[in-house]
């Protein structure tokens, strides 16, 4: 562990410096000024947001909504495989949507922090020590040093390269080249079968693009229940999608092809990969190596991220981190939690937070959300549980959709029947999710599904459906004490105030 920080300077120039300005970094900063602190947010690109609004999040999942309307993938279960909404898609199509919407949550996160008083400073920051920060101004080229009583890093991450592979931005990319490409490919390799790789595998699919997807593990996104996991494959192998799992890539190159210039990968199992273009989604690192951690007390693992305790405080305990910087699970929702509770801890605000509840949605084609403990999760804890299964299919909504391949899936604990994970995939699966993140958050029950009307027709009625097969399985209800109540005169009125 590194030495304490030093005393804070009498004289500070913020109160609050937060250094990156993606979700956890402007959620730190919204919530300091809403305490009456002094902030600034330090942001060495010429626009703010970080990766989530500029590459990432919003960007990517722009271009998933726009390959959904466009391709008619959703209604393809109503008027056959053929069917879309244009012929003849872009990347022009997809980028015009793409471009739309991350101008206007620009304009939106520059709003927040100009109303909230709070100074966007367009530079680069390294530590000089553990309340001094140097910003290297980007345009100027000039220096200057300023002080805080805390520090907020949010730097967030940047797409992993190995050393080996040839990357030229067109042929063999990372996600971040997607928003450049001029045109669609043919077939793609996705080598990485995590949420980047699977998201993007599965997009260019949909389009009708052929895609091999590698990857060395033996099944995909291994933190996410396995049935769930199970039913994403085959819904990508009905799309024409390859998948080779438990493969390592021996290496990447250029080649000649027979429609032209192409990418050749060979397996280490000897397999060889002929495609248009190769997409590099082997996970991503900490954007740390320009802070000069060291001179702060600090250090970084082997992949760029910092540590830090359940207050998102550092080894240094002035210097916060939060979002992607500190690992998994690196969603932009738990950034922005993480950021309001880093601030809120630092000037002695009480709050509460429910962090083995935070929801993942994952935006492949058909997504995927989950929350709470899986099967292999609880299996491994030795906690006695029993399942409940919904199929979109069995619902009136599903079929109005024309979504038949969707589950939502409940685990409950086996005597007390409280609600101890639910994991779905299929259409609005990250909207639902948080039906079933609401009732755990209480301590409910299966029984509370049984018990609720939901409206008709909705996917929600999922969760009854998976309520009833749950108990069904119990093979027994429980007692009720027998409530009587007064009969009601069918005649009465009953007022609806």
């Amino acid at each position: 562990m590194s030495e304490p920080a030093e005393k804070a300077p009498t004289e500070v120039t913020y109160d609050l410096l937060v250094i990156g300005s993606g979700p956890g970094g402007q959620r730190a900063a919204i919530q300091a000024a809403k305490l009456g602190r002094k902030v600034a947010v330090v942001e060495k690109k010429a626009v703010v947001g970080g990766v989530c609004i500029n590459t990432g999040t919003i960007p990517s999942k722009t271009f998933r909504e726009a390959i959904m309307h466009l391709s008619g993938y959703n209604e393809r279960g109503l008027y056959g495989s053929s069917y879309a909404v244009k012929a003849d898609i872009t990347v022009q199509d997809l980028l015009l949507r793409t471009s739309s919407v991350m101008a206007h949550e620009l304009d939106v996160v520059r709003n927040q922090l100009h109303r909230n008083r709070i100074e966007t400073l367009n530079a680069e920051a390294s530590f000089v020590g553990p309340n001094t920060v140097r910003l290297h101004d980007v345009k100027s080229g000039g220096w200057r040093d300023v002080t805080a009583r805390y520090v907020v890093v949010a730097t967030g991450t940047r797409a992993a390269r190995d050393s080996t592979i040839p990357f030229d931005g067109k042929r063999v990319i990372i996600s971040d080249d997607i928003l450049d490409l001029t045109e669609l490919p043919r077939t793609v390799t996705v080598i990485g079968g995590g949420v980047i790789g699977c998201e993007y595998a599965s997009m260019f699919a949909a389009l009708g693009v052929r895609v091999t997807l590698i990857d060395k593990r033996p099944r995909l996104l291994e933190f996410v229940d396995h049935e769930i996991t199970d039913v994403l494959a085959y819904q990508l192998r009905q799309n024409r999608m390859t998948l080779r799992l438990g493969e390592g890539v021996q290496s990447v190159a250029h080649t000649q092809g027979r429609l032209g210039q192409q990418v050749r990968v060979v397996l280490e199992s000897g397999k060889e990969i002929v495609s248009d273009m190769v997409l590099y989604a082997i996970g991503r690192v900490g954007a740390t190596g320009g802070l000069n951690l060291e001179s702060a007390g600090l250090s970084a693992d082997s992949r760029g991220r910092i540590a830090v305790n359940p207050f998102y405080q550092t080894a240094v305990p002035n210097i916060y981190a939060v979002g992607d910087v500190i690992g998994f699970p690196s969603l932009a929702s738990v950034s922005m939690e993480q950021g309001r509770l880093a601030a809120c801890h630092a000037f002695g605000v009480a709050t509460q937070s429910v962090p083995e509840l935070f929801p993942y949605g994952i935006y492949t084609i058909p997504e995927i959300s989950t929350v709470g403990k899986n099967e292999e999760e609880l299996t491994a804890a030795g906690v006695p549980y029993e399942i409940g299964k919904a199929q979109y299919r069995e619902i009136a909504r599903g079929q109005i959709i024309g979504d038949e391949q969707g589950t939502l899936k409940l685990i409950f604990h086996l005597d007390t029947r409280e609600l101890l994970g639910v994991h779905i995939i299929g259409t609005g699966a990250s909207e639902l999710i948080h039906i079933g993140q609401a009732v755990m958050a209480f301590g409910g029950t299966v029984d509370y599904f049984v018990n609720t009307v939901f409206n008709y027709p909705t996917l929600a009625e999922c969760y009854k459906t998976a309520a009833f097969d749950g108990i069904n399985r119990l093979g027994s209800l429980p007692e009720l004490e027998p409530k009587l109540e007064p009969a009601r005169d069918v005649g009465e009125v009953v007022s609806a105030d």
